[in-house]
């Protein structure tokens, strides 16, 4: 009798098989399956809420987190959006094939980098539905193949998605077994992924601190093990107090469940009288939870319905996914940068300054994936910064930081034309 196991290590030769296909098909084709994908979104779409409202109950009686709850809900709205992101990357250029740094040597010989595929990609990630489309899809325009692991808690969702991934790449010409999609939630499924090194070239976990730990700890193949934000803003002396109003407001409300959301306020003490009243008030409105020094605390002063508490240590390191956000006032740009590197994780950090000189040091200085200068942390995304969508946002330094669009899921041959040369 096949085992779950055994199943698993079925679906990696398929999947490196297919993959030896999709490093040659032309792009009509790939494009053409991403956007049978899109149609598919809206096509199926009562299908696929159906299956997330099974997944969203399960959430509710399990006392899932309004965080986790968030990231696990889809609506109409959320799967056109999906489309749209799908749209998008079929727009964009292949990035397979594509030559540069081409030049001739003082020989004769042109010599060049031409891009090519990674292989397979291998995703873990937990409670985020839309990550099925997102990777598969990228990953397909880049020439990949990819086998997909979801969460249990996405299980209904996920197994829609990737039915209808596999049926709408199919009917484009796309190769059997580009797409797997391990339907076990078995636990001791992902320590089994980690070692199957011959079939998964890359992995990329998308969830929480304990998962990218793990991925980093057990991964046999290279692995992305960054993406935990614990992002902040820092409110210089020369900011405009209105813009830094509406950037950190933003920053955390607009989505607090997400990587790139603001965790951490840092004001300057030149402008913290009169900016903390002023926040707190539009705070309160919101909902939202600030955690304070002793300071801001003070400051901040009695605004009806703020939640407003002393922070604790562990809050300054804390990426919290929902309205909670620590506030502390530092006397400095270099009390801000010194805060930032201790409990910073180098995902996506922001200044609001009219200083062009502190916004240049701290552009220099931030050791961060993504670095914002009057503008919300938010942005750190590969959406918005126009890569069609992305696999991960990554905090290592090799092979890719940042969002990973299509390119960061390529690697390169070096490729030489002669006409007859030898080495002397």
């Amino acid at each position: 009798m096949q085992t779950v196991a055994d199943e698993l290590e079925l679906k990696g030769r398929a999947a490196r098989k297919a993959a030896r296909e999709l490093a040659k098909l032309p792009s009509a084709v790939k494009d053409r399956a991403l956007l049978n994908v899109a149609d598919g979104l809206k096509s199926r779409q009562e299908e696929i809420l159906q299956a997330n409202e099974k997944d969203c109950a399960a959430g509710r009686d399990g006392g899932l987190s309004e965080s986790l709850m968030d990231r696990l809900l889809l609506t109409p709205e959320r799967l056109e959006g999906i489309a749209n992101d799908v749209i998008k990357v079929a727009a964009l250029p292949d990035p397979v094939a594509e030559t540069v740094d081409m030049r001739v040597m003082p020989n004769g010989l042109q010599i060049g980098r031409r891009r090519v595929p990674l292989g397979v990609i291998g995703a873990i990630y937990e409670s985020r539905p839309n990550v099925t489309i997102d990777i598969s899809t990228i990953c397909l325009k880049a020439g990949n193949a990819v086998i997909l692991r979801g969460g249990k808690e996405a299980v209904h969702s996920n197994g829609a998605l990737a039915a209808l991934v596999r049926d709408s790449v199919a009917a484009a010409g796309v190769p059997e077994g580009a797409v797997q999609f391990i339907e076990s939630t078995d636990r001791e499924l992902v320590g089994r992924m980690l070692k199957m090194k011959d079939s998964i070239d890359l992995m990329i976990p998308r969830g929480g601190q304990e998962l990218i730990r793990r991925v980093a700890e057990e991964a046999a193949m290279p692995a992305i093990t960054g993406g935990v934000g614990v992002c902040h803003t820092f409110v210089d002396r020369m900011a405009n107090l209105g813009m830094a109003l509406e950037v950190v407001h933003n920053a955390k409300v607009q989505r607090p469940s997400v990587c790139n959301a603001l965790d951490t306020v840092l004001v300057h003490s030149g402008v913290a009288r009169d900016y903390l009243p002023r926040l707190g008030e539009r705070w309160a409105q919101a909902g939202v939870e600030m955690r304070c020094d002793r300071r801001a605390l003070s400051l901040i002063g009695p605004v009806n319905g703020l939640r407003a508490l002393s922070a604790a240590e562990e809050d300054w390191g804390t990426e919290f996914l929902s309205l909670t956000a620590a506030v502390r006032v530092v006397d400095s740009l270099d009390e801000a940068l010194e805060h930032i590197e201790r409990y910073g994780s180098g995902h996506t950090e922001a200044i609001i300054t009219e200083d062009y000189g502190a916004a240049m040091r701290f552009v220099g200085e931030v050791d961060a994936s993504a670095v914002m200068v009057n503008a919300s942390t938010r942005f750190n995304d590969g959406g918005e910064f126009g890569l069609g969508a992305e696999v991960a946002i990554s905090t290592n330094k090799l092979h890719a930081r940042g969002p990973m669009g299509l390119r960061d899921l390529t690697s390169y041959k070096w490729v030489v034309f002669g006409s007859g040369q030898v080495r002397l």
